[in-house]
């Protein structure tokens, strides 16, 4: 009997070393796929504009701009307003002139989750575990009857996100992401494709967002990316107007 405890306990160690390893091959696929680590760190910076369409002839302008380590910052135009959201590497700020906010305001920690993803300059597969974000396999499933293959990226802060790789290309097809909010979970479902090459890199040119029940609800149709781009440290920082506010309620440090 204890010697089929310790044979038990010998095929379950391996089976999660075997299970482990799937991860990291995985990982290191993807980033190839991609165009591999050298090519991706070399890019500095990125600007990204897009149309965006809700649905029902609801569309706006987007633009995006990223870059190293972890500044970015976000704009959604229509009608002649901008929404900016952005962060510093410490601090999240945002306009918000649809709801009537002209004036910047900062953000707090929940609102900032989704921003600090799109600050993560690789993503959160790279460099995972420096990131203290931790990778599993979990095996194939499917994407709308196609087969892929599935990760799960447990996040430094607990928020978890799904990875569906192509078999065929290792390149991400979908995102389903976990955000733990309040006592309560935030999900997110991201269809990705239309990848092109810029400066050697996959990028998705082609993003579709939205619940599990209605994951294409809203779609990105990228229309230029640009890297290596002189971008203005200015649009990432604080506003002035905001320093005074920062400091009196100790925002400062948010990560």
């Amino acid at each position: 009997m204890r010697h089929a405890v310790i044979v038990l306990a010998a095929v379950s160690c391996l089976s999660v070393f075997s299970v482990a390893q799937t991860a990291e091959e995985l990982v290191n696929k993807n980033i190839q796929a991609k165009g591999g680590i050298e090519k991706m760190k070399a890019i500095k910076s990125m600007r990204m504009t897009a149309k965006f369409d809700g649905g029902g002839g609801f569309t706006a302008a987007q633009a995006q701009e990223n870059q190293r380590p972890n500044l970015v910052r976000e704009t959604f135009s229509l009608q002649g307003m901008t929404q900016v959201v952005a962060y510093d590497g410490t601090t999240g700020w945002e306009i918000q002139p649809f709801g009537g906010h002209k004036d910047p305001e900062l953000m707090g920690e929940d609102e900032l989750k989704d921003l600090l993803l799109d600050a993560d300059f690789d993503g959160p597969l790279v460099d995972y575990k420096e990131k203290g974000n931790t990778v599993e396999f979990l095996g194939h499933d499917e994407v709308d009857g196609d087969d892929s293959l599935r990760l799960k990226v447990t996040l430094k802060d607990g928020d978890i996100i799904y990875y569906y790789l192509d078999p065929d290309t290792f390149l991400e097809i979908r995102k389903e992401v976990q955000e733990f909010v309040r006592g309560s979970v935030r999900e997110t479902v991201i269809d990705l494709g239309s990848y092109k090459p810029v400066a050697g890199v996959m990028f998705p040119f082609s993003i579709a967002q939205g619940t599990k029940a209605n994951p294409g609800a809203q779609t990105t149709t990228v229309q230029k990316i640009e890297v290596n781009v002189p971008i203005n440290p200015a649009d990432f920082a604080v506003p002035a107007s905001l320093k005074t506010a920062e400091k009196s309620s100790g925002m400062v440090g948010i990560h």
